[in-house]
């Protein structure tokens, strides 16, 4: 028996398992997300092993890089999606420096390190690069395609406007509202279509969305549990995140998500 032909009574299997698609569907997930997932485990593993000669900051921003590393020697990302975190690293690392400000303080890091910029260590602008990664990867591992997309013009002007709200809402009034009914009337009509078990199936894009930024709130849980980073309300005890930040994070991934279509997009063009 040849290996195509083991592979194809495997895939028929988990067809007739009534569970098979979402475990096909989890899986899959969790393999898009392999960079945020490492990256994940590290900053859990770092909060209860104390590592010699670097402190916790520092290591985290290694292992980051190690990842990556290995990530590309072995395959798992194309050059292009490192290109693609590189730059959600520089966009995050951006928002991060005005967020931690003196002057802002949305959060702090609360442990001190040497691999940093200002207030900022810079293992940071990893974990917006993991998102980027996760979408770049999620893109090609289901094979993902699109249906009733709207004009680019329009999710570009979503994209500035988001990004811009989250600096002027501190100054200006915040427009968040009116950026999530932007948001529904360009994609209520989009769909994504991916490809499980050599099937085709869908979803509405606002509903991916939901689902990724109820993930990443979550981890975002996780490291202010482990003392990664710390919203004011937890400096002395700690506390849930407020649900308040799935807003936020569904707001970063529409604009993560508009980055990688539009590079995806110019790339087919070239």
């Amino acid at each position: 028996m040849t290996t195509t032909s083991r592979k194809q009574q495997i895939i028929a299997r988990i067809r007739q398992w009534p569970g098979g698609v979402m475990l096909s569907f989890i899986v899959r997930q969790a393999w898009a997300a392999l960079f945020g997932g490492l990256l994940l485990i590290a900053i859990v593993v770092t909060s209860y092993v104390e590592l010699p000669w670097l402190s916790r900051y520092d290591w985290l921003f290694v292992i980051a890089v190690l990842i990556q590393l290995a990530m590309l020697a072995f395959r798992l990302e194309r050059p292009r999606e490192v290109l693609i975190i590189l730059i959600f690293h520089l966009v995050g690392l951006a928002m991060e420096l005005f967020k931690t400000s003196h002057s802002i303080q949305s959060w702090t890091y609360p442990e001190e390190n040497i691999i940093r910029l200002g207030t900022v260590p810079l293992f940071s602008g990893f974990m917006y690069a993991a998102v980027g990664s996760y979408i770049a990867r999620a893109w090609r591992v289901l094979n993902l395609r699109f249906t009733h997309y709207p004009p680019r013009r329009w999710t570009i002007l979503l994209a500035v406007l988001i990004y811009g709200n989250f600096f002027t809402h501190h100054y200006l009034p915040d427009i968040r509202v009116l950026l999530f009914i932007g948001a529904a009337l360009l994609y209520w009509r989009t769909r994504v279509y991916f490809t499980l078990n050599l099937r085709e199936h869908h979803m509405p894009l606002l509903v991916g969305f939901t689902l990724i930024a109820s993930v990443i709130w979550v981890a975002e849980n996780v490291g202010t549990y482990t003392k990664a980073w710390l919203y004011p309300t937890q400096a002395t005890t700690w506390e849930m995140v407020g649900i308040s930040k799935l807003g936020a994070w569904f707001l970063l991934m529409i604009i993560s998500f508009i980055m990688i279509e539009l590079m995806n997009y110019l790339r087919t063009r070239r």
